[in-house]
């Protein structure tokens, strides 16, 4: 496990080299990053800052949202796409909260030990790892590895979670891995190399810089 470790810190600084350190995202309160991330559901960054632009734009409070008919958030969300699948769900979760917490208020949820924090949002319907870990990270600032459809590909041609390892597996592999202050780091450039570099289909391994330090490169070149 520590000789993983080594090599988790080494592709860490080698991303950090490549990318810089990460900027920092503006930090939301729980209940409006816990909204915006179901709204970045399938869809760019982009789309998903348009939609939550325009949500809170045609209401007033979350509470307005959780009592407006479907229809209507649908019709502030589309673009951010799935606007009638994402305003059930939303619709839905808020209606769980005020049920199961009286308030839609989660700003507690910041003052929660990491484990307690992400148990507590995975009690709520429609929470997953990836949802829950966005929430603690981006909102909280704890170190929770949200794992995406990048980073899980990533990771695993890197060989640092095994072949055969979920995405919801891979939250728990990676928080062990990676450093606590390095979490946010490693997260976003993760995301970014996949992106740019460590594509889905066509991987470009011939510009990357994790080439060294990779499984996959090693088994294909």
């Amino acid at each position: 496990m520590e000789g993983l470790r080594e090599r988790v810190r080494e592709i860490g600084f080698l991303l950090e080299e490549e990318y810089g350190h990460a900027a920092p995202r503006q930090r939301l309160r729980p209940l409006d990053e816990l909204v915006l991330t179901v709204l970045s559901q399938h869809t760019s960054d982009a789309n998903s800052d348009r939609a939550f632009e325009s949500l809170k734009q045609r209401f007033d409070s979350w509470e307005a949202v959780r009592d407006a008919d479907p229809g209507e958030i649908a019709s502030a969300i589309r673009s951010g796409g799935l606007a009638r699948i994402k305003a059930g769900r939303i619709k839905e979760l808020l209606q769980r909260i005020t049920e199961e917490r009286g308030t839609l208020d989660l700003d507690d949820v910041c003052g929660m030990p990491l484990a307690e924090g992400r148990e507590f949002l995975l009690s709520l319907t429609g929470v997953g790892p990836k949802t829950a870990a966005c929430v603690l990270l981006f909102s909280c600032g704890l170190p929770a590895f949200p794992v995406d459809t990048h980073v899980h590909r990533v990771a695993r041609r890197l060989g640092i979670i095994p072949p055969s390892a979920s995405a919801e597996e891979a939250h728990g592999i990676l928080e062990n891995l990676v450093p606590p202050e390095e979490v946010y780091n490693f997260h976003i450039h993760l995301i970014t190399h996949g992106r740019r570099v460590c594509k889905a289909q066509r991987p470009r391994c011939d510009v990357c810089v994790l080439a060294p330090v990779c499984d996959y490169f090693a088994a294909n070149r």
